[in-house]
């Protein structure tokens, strides 16, 4: 990568510059290889470490790098698809759910997440972690809420909390027939508990992928899965089905 200087250009200057990274990464770089610091770039491009940061967190949010700490900035592999969408009538937990079931509590329900059950509030909740790990990564951390009147059966269980508590709330779920599902997808900032398990900084651009689940005319349960943003992208099939890609062995959506 030779010295190169930004002459005046009518978009944004970091934008350019992102331009300009991206096709150097193409030509000059191999997957996995360790970027330059910061000031070694800016200096190499003439420009000021701000717009360098502007740059490569677009590209990292394009998936085109990986930054980590303790090891720096990485040329990332090519992404490819694995499926986000389940079947209309699967409940999370059903066979052929790749999600590990890593933890389970009980307590009162975010506000937000009271609203989509149509709650004002002070519901009390089964919140159930789940770590999606794929080709041996980990791509995504999920939290399931499960309001305590969808699964009555469970008080009989007495596993106050971890993986089994978790596991025994899935259970009870696939008790009851499954009327459907809808989903939401947005950009958000990893949270500090998300982000350690996704290996990601506090604040890291991620997918937020928000599903629904109805059963006998209304939500019986929510889920909230965090997807890496710098390993995945969202693809939409003729059926509609919502694919993730990430960085690893490609898989057809249902």
């Amino acid at each position: 990568m030779g010295a190169t200087q930004l002459e005046s250009v009518p978009e944004p200057k970091y934008w350019h510059l992102k331009t300009v990274l991206s096709e150097a990464l193409d030509s000059d770089f191999a997957v996995g290889e360790i970027l330059p610091n910061e000031r070694d770039l800016a200096a190499r491009f003439g420009v000021a470490r701000a717009t360098l940061r502007q740059a490569l967190e677009q590209l990292e949010l394009e998936g085109r790098l990986h930054r980590r700490r303790g090891v720096g900035t990485t040329v990332a592999p090519p992404r490819t698809a694995v499926p986000v969408a389940t079947a209309q009538h699967d409940w999370p937990g059903a066979p052929g759910d790749d999600w590990q079931t890593a933890d389970a509590m009980t307590a009162v329900a975010p506000p937000a997440v009271s609203r989509l059950f149509g709650a004002a509030g002070g519901e009390e909740v089964h919140t159930v972690r789940r770590i999606r790990v794929t080709h041996g990564q980990a791509v995504a951390a999920e939290l399931l809420y499960v309001p305590v009147g969808s699964v009555p059966e469970l008080s009989a269980i007495d596993v106050p909390s971890g993986p089994a508590r978790g596991r025994a709330v899935l259970r009870e779920l696939r008790r009851l027939e499954l009327e459907g599902q809808d989903r939401a997808v947005e950009l958000g900032s990893a949270r500090a508990d998300d982000a350690k398990e996704l290996d990601r900084l506090p604040g890291a651009p991620v997918l937020v992928v928000t599903t629904r689940y109805f059963a006998g005319g209304r939500t019986l349960a929510v889920s909230v899965a965090t997807y890496r943003a710098d390993t995945c992208r969202l693809t939409f099939g003729d059926s509609g089905d919502l694919e993730i890609s990430h960085t690893g062995q490609q898989r057809r959506a249902s």
